[in-house]
């Protein structure tokens, strides 16, 4: 019974927030722009620029620290499968905390390079899964919830 009314309170609170104030996920700070390289050879490098919102920060793909958060991962597909990729992520800027320990994060901008190996014959589209985390910044900075962001590489 005290279980089914504490619920019901949660349920009540949160459904009297304003918009503004309900669970923002990480995605809706970020923007992603794709460069896709010319396909030479079976191969293509494809550019994938993440914008980062003024006062956030995502976390970099090497973070420093485990269990902290959702480190910044890219994931190439396609109809017909790549060969192989390599990702190339950027190093990070670190940020020192005591509170969670020193990790690396991208402000700002984060350029990643994924160097793709196609399949013989294969000019089809690809698509770049991107998962993520971002937190705003500043001594009560909270993190938003992880996004899973998906990018068609024409």
């Amino acid at each position: 019974m005290i279980r089914t009314g504490i619920k019901l309170l949660a349920v009540a609170i949160l459904a009297a927030l304003p918009a503004h104030a309900q669970v923002k996920k990480s995605d809706s700070v970020v923007k992603v722009e794709v460069d896709a390289g010319k396909i030479e050879n079976e191969k293509q490098t494809v550019t994938l620029t993440i914008a980062i919102e003024k006062g956030y920060h995502i976390y970099a793909n090497h973070i420093g620290q485990e269990n902290i958060a959702l480190p910044t991962e890219v994931t190439i597909s396609g109809k017909t499968q790549p060969q192989a990729v390599k990702v190339s992520y950027p190093p990070g800027k670190l940020e020192e905390s005591s509170f969670v320990g020193d990790h690396y994060i991208y402000q700002r901008v984060a350029v990643i390079e994924a160097d793709v190996q196609r399949a013989k014959g294969d000019k089809g589209p690809l698509k770049a899964t991107i998962k993520l985390q971002a937190c705003s910044e500043g001594a009560n900075g909270t993190c938003l919830l992880p996004a899973t962001l998906e990018v068609d590489i024409p």
